[in-house]
Parts: structure tokens; sequence; C-alpha cells
């Protein structure tokens, strides 16, 4: 059986790589690469590279040939990834790939602000009519998509949202990793959807307890309005796109999209706790 997963010099891609050394032979990996020059520690542990670029259609099905298993990482060009998706999925049909995983959003289906979804929601469709088994991992948000956050909060003293008392489940890499290779190595592949979230979600308040309690300082929480948030960014400097994407994510966890009111779907698939939040921040600080 030959497992091939995309996007394997990303941050995900080299997690997942060790994922799966842990549960399969070097001999039945392919990572799939923009760049395979930049893959040479994955040729260091003996899985093979291929070239595999989503802008380049006509070289995506010959990568794919032998492959029966394939994790599709959605691609990270917000705006070109309907288009990328669809290439890819064209390929594994015509490479008779049986198997894909699709790494998701969170309940992608019901979202409607946050700003990934709509890419999410369409690639899930071109999925749903593709002649393949479809395992669709719905991804929390990254922990580690507040990192430069945390990092901004001790440095000025001031933790600065617009998320009300929205909660979020967010999860680390690690351990959506993880779950990504053990759907992949299972003996017999299974067509599911999983919505895969942290045991625990929690407040920006929460955050901002945590953040002090590690670093010994007093942070100020700024919890404002979108409209005030929105200004903060733009005085400060952050480009007007950025802005909007974070005001909007805000804006999505206060309405509570990046939550998940059923939690355990993750630890039981990866068979332990997920990462607690104070353990990610620690590290940080």
């Amino acid at each position: 059986m030959t497992i091939a997963f995309t996007g394997a010099t990303g941050q995900f891609g080299t997690l997942l790589a060790d994922e799966l050394l842990a549960r399969t032979s070097a001999d039945n990996i392919v990572a799939l690469a923009r760049n395979p020059e930049k893959a040479s520690n994955l040729r260091d542990k003996g899985i093979e590279v291929r070239a595999f670029d989503y802008d380049q259609p006509d070289m995506l099905t010959p990568a794919l040939e032998g492959v029966d298993r394939l994790l599709l990482i959605s691609g990270s060009a917000i705006g070109q990834r309907i288009p990328q998706h669809e290439a890819v999925i064209r390929s594994a049909t015509e490479a008779n790939v049986g198997f894909v995983a699709y790494t998701s959003f969170l309940h992608a289906d019901t979202a409607s602000i946050i700003a990934v979804a709509p890419e999410h929601q369409a690639t899930e469709k071109l999925l749903a009519e593709a002649p393949f088994d479809v395992a669709l991992l719905r991804n929390g948000w990254y922990t580690e998509n507040f990192e430069s956050l945390v990092k901004q909060a001790v440095s000025t003293g001031t933790l600065l949202g617009s998320t009300g008392d929205g909660r979020i489940s967010s999860v680390p890499r690690k351990d959506l990793a993880e779950a990504a290779a053990i759907v992949l190595t299972a003996e017999t592949a299974q067509p599911a959807t999983y919505e895969l979230a942290s045991d625990e979600s929690w407040t920006l308040s929460d955050l901002n307890s945590i953040i002090g309690e590690a670093s010994g300082k007093s942070i100020t929480l700024n919890n404002v309005s979108s409209a005030e948030h929105r200004s903060i960014l733009l005085d400060s400097g952050v480009p007007e796109g950025m802005a909007d994407f974070l005001v909007g994510t805000d804006q999505a966890i206060a309405a509570g999209e990046l939550e998940d009111k059923n939690p355990g779907t993750l630890s039981k698939l990866i068979g332990h706790p997920t990462t607690p939040l104070t353990d990610v921040v620690q590290t940080w600080i």
C-alpha cells in the first residue's frame, strides 16, 4: 500500500511525515512537494519525494502513479484553492487513487463568516462527486495561529482582540497530523467526516490568564468591538487585507464558528487527550 501526501515541505506535512513513519515503512510513503529540493530531510529518512505543483496540472497525474491513498493538504493560497484542489482531485481520479483524505475546516458545512470556509465547502463538494472514497478531516483552527498574538501580548502587556465571549477549540498541528496518519494507515480505509477539535475550548479571557501565568507579567485584556479592533490594527501599520482577515476571524470566533460543542472525536481517534492550550503557550514564552 502506497500513501502519498501533498504539501510535504510545509509545517503540517513535515509533522505528518514523522507520524506516518511511526506507523509504516518509508517504502510505503510518497511525499509530494512543490519544490522537491527542499525535501532533502524526507529523502534522508527514506521517503520518496515527487514534484507536485498545484498550479501545474499536467504534472499531477504522473506524480500519483501507484498511489493507493492520498492526503490532500489544503493549499495555502487563499482565493486560489478551488482550482488547485480541483486539479488534484481530477488527477487522483485519473491515477485511480482509491482513497483521498482532505484537511478541511471544523464544521465547514455550517461556517459562514470565517474567510476560509467557502473554499473548503467547494472542495468538499468536489470530493463528494469524485469516484474514490473520501475522509474529510475537518481540522480545528491551529493553536499555532495565535503564537504571534501571544508574543505581542507579552511584549506590549496588552492582549488585543474582538472575540467577545466566543470560544475556540484550537488544536496544535501535531495532534492533527497524528490523526491524519492514523486515518491514512488504517488497515481498512474508512470514508468518514471527522470533526477534529480540542477536548476543551477557551476564550480570549482564558488565553489572557494563561499568558499572565506563563510569563509572570500582568497582561491587560483589550477585547473591543470589530470596528475598534480594525482601527487599532490599521493605525499600528497592519496591512488592510491582513487587518480584515484578523478581524473577520475574531467575528467568526464571536459567532461560535471556531468552537466544537461536542468534542471528543480527535482524542478518541488519537487515543489520548488533545494537547492543552497552556502547554503550547508555555513553549512560546
